[in-house]
C-alpha cells in the first residue's frame, strides 16, 4: 500500500512539475511572439447591430489606409514609426465613415498595450497575452471588439480577414524564430493540467 501511494505521489509530483515547466514556457513564447509583432484592436460604441456594422466599416477604411503604407516594412521598429507618424490621419479616415454612416462617434487612435485572448487567423492560433496594438476606439467602445495582426501585415490581404495568403505568411516567417513559427501552427486550446490529471489517475488507478 506504502509502495502505490510513493508512485502515486511521485506520479503527482512528476505531472505538476511538467504542466508547470509547460507553463512556463508557453508564457515566454508568447512574450517573444508579442514582442515582435503589432496587433490591431477596434472596439465598437457598444453591441447594437448598427455599431457592430460600423465598426467593420472602420476597420475596412483603416486597413485600407494603412495597406500601402505597411507594404513594404521590413521590422518591427519602422512599423511602430508608419503607424505612429499617422495616429491622426487614421482618426480621420475612421471619422468620415462614421459622420458619412450618419452617427456622431469621437474616435481616438493610439498605439498601444492590450490584453488579447487567443485567437486564430488561418492556420497561425496566437496565445492569449500583452501585445502591443493599434487600438481605434468608436464612441463609448463598450462593444464586440475586432482583432488582427498588423505587422506583419495578415490583416489586410483577403476581404474575409480569416484567410491568412502565402504572402503575408512569408513575411510572419521571417519576423519570428522557427520555434515561435511553429508554435502558433501547432497551439492548440486544451488544458494541459486536466489531461495531466486523468493521467495520474489512470497510473495510480
Amino acid at each position: 500500500m506504502k509502495k502505490i501511494m510513493g508512485t502515486g505521489l511521485l506520479l503527482i509530483a512528476a505531472a505538476l512539475f511538467f504542466y508547470g515547466y509547460q507553463e512556463q514556457r508557453q508564457q515566454k513564447m508568447t512574450e517573444e511572439i508579442a514582442g515582435k509583432i503589432i496587433r490591431f484592436h477596434v472596439r465598437a460604441n457598444s453591441d447594437k447591430e448598427a455599431d457592430q456594422k460600423l465598426k467593420l466599416q472602420v476597420r475596412d477604411a483603416v486597413g485600407a489606409y494603412l495597406q500601402p503604407a505597411l507594404s513594404g516594412v521590413s521590422d518591427l521598429e519602422e512599423g511602430r514609426a508608419v503607424i505612429e507618424s499617422r495616429l491622426t490621419q487614421i482618426e480621420q479616415q475612421a471619422a468620415q465613415v462614421i459622420e458619412r454612416e450618419g452617427f456622431h462617434y469621437p474616435v481616438k487612435a493610439e498605439l498601444a498595450v492590450t490584453d488579447f485572448p487567443e485567437k486564430t487567423y488561418g492556420d497561425y492560433t496566437f496565445p492569449a497575452g500583452k501585445y502591443e496594438a493599434l487600438e481605434v476606439e468608436i464612441g463609448a467602445g463598450e462593444g464586440r471588439n475586432w482583432w488582427c495582426v498588423m505587422y506583419p501585415n495578415l490583416c489586410f490581404f483577403n476581404s474575409t480577414y480569416e484567410v491568412v495568403e502565402k504572402e503575408a505568411e512569408k513575411s510572419l516567417e521571417r519576423v519570428l524564430s522557427q520555434e515561435e513559427y511553429k508554435s502558433l501552427m501547432e497551439h492548440k486550446n486544451y488544458e494541459v493540467k486536466s489531461a495531466l490529471v486523468e493521467w495520474v489517475k489512470e497510473k495510480i488507478g
